[in-house]
Parts: C-alpha cells; structure tokens; sequence
C-alpha cells in the first residue's frame, strides 16, 4: 500500500502515521529524516543537500526527489511506504508523479487530514515540550504534574517556539498559499481521501482504514 500523508500542521500526521505503519507493516518517511540520514550517509545527493541546509538554503525539488527515489528503491519498501513531508507544491507533486511512474507505482492515495485554523491553533499552543527528553505532551495529558512521564524530570515544561499563536498562524498561511493547492492537483489525478484530522484518534484512524477500503478495492 502506498500512501501519501498530507495535512497542516498540528493536524496528527505523526500520530496517524505511527499508526498506519504499525497496521499495514510499511515504513513510515518522513522527508526530514530521509534528507538527515543521507547526509549523514554521505551520499552525493546526501551531500549536496547538507551544503544547502547548512547555509539555511531550501534543498531544490531535483535533489530532493532523488533522494526520495533512492529511500523509495529500498528493500523496506517494496511492499509500500507512508511519504509524509512531500510534496508541498504541485511541481513537486508532478515530480513525485513522474518518480511513481519510473518505479511502477500506480496504486497510490494522498490521505489528506482537514482541520480548521481555530481548532489548529488551540491544539498547538496547548504543546508543551520536556527540555529533558523532548517528548511532546498537550496541558491536557500533564496537567498540573511537574514531572515528565517519560523521563521523570522535574519542572521541565515549555512551550515551543513553533508552537507560540504567532508562528502557528504564519506556519498556516504558508500552508494555505503554497501547499493547499496540492489537494486539488491529487483530486483531479482521483488519488485524494479526505479525512476530518480533529476528531479523536481513534476515529481518524477508523475513518482512514474505511477510505483506504474502498478506494483499492475500487480499483
């Protein structure tokens, strides 16, 4: 099963996509990790895509679809893959296109997890993070406790920059303008599933499973 996991931020992407690895045995890429791991491999790709990060350069589309293609090549995933990070703009979409034909894949869908700004918002700004050990919990799972649950450190608790209001609604309009458009160009190709990402976890996941269902056995 291929899978595209799409969505704003503070949505559940990570949540869900735990999951659908989990369910489905398929890895889990997250662009940000596969573009870490080869530069740390050292790959030529790897590499050239260090040079630009490390001078705060965002890596271009050509690199970053071979470096997708040579994560999507691999043993791990011939039985299929979570993407999660990519594409953000229709010319990357086009580009992942073009990749899925050379690697023969067809079967493919865009889960795109919908939410409202509001809603985004009063979820993220309600993260707190452990200077510790970095997990992330909302006020909701800590409470008034001032130990973390993971690693027991004491008044550890902040909240991130990302997750101030100011940036949440700057990192959404960014959404809104550059990577939104993604969804119309996966509608017109019939590959998008549209899922209410603010209900309950367990209901997202349900509701995935059952879309996931019909699409392929549409097919």
């Amino acid at each position: 099963m291929y899978l595209i996991l799409f969505g704003a931020p503070g949505v559940g992407k990570g949540t869900q996509a735990k999951i659908l690895s989990d369910k489905f045995s398929i890895p889990h890429i997250s662009t940000g990790d596969i573009l870490r791991e080869a530069a740390k491999n050292g790959t030529p790709m790897g590499l050239e895509a260090k040079k630009l990060m490390n001078a705060g350069q965002l890596v271009p589309d050509d690199i970053m679809v071979e470096i997708i293609r040579e994560t999507l090549a691999e043993e791990r995933c011939k039985n299929g893959f979570i993407l999660d990070g990519y594409p953000r703009t229709t010319a990357q979409a086009e580009s992942l296109n073009r990749l899925f034909k050379r690697l023969n894949i067809s079967d493919y869908a865009l889960i795109c997890l919908e939410a409202n700004d509001e809603e985004v918002v009063k979820r993220l700004t309600a993260r707190r993070a452990c200077k510790s050990c970095k997990a992330i919990f909302s006020l909701s799972e800590i409470e008034n406790d001032i130990h973390c649950p993971v690693c027991g450190a004491e008044n550890s608790f902040y909240q991130r920059k990302d997750d101030t209001e100011e940036v949440i609604r700057t990192r959404l309009e960014v959404f809104k303008s550059s990577t939104k458009p993604v969804k119309n160009f996966y509608r017109n190709e019939n590959k998008l599933l549209e899922i209410n990402g603010l209900n309950s976890i367990e209901d997202v996941t349900d509701e995935i499973i059952k879309g996931l269902e019909k699409t392929f056995s549409s097919k």
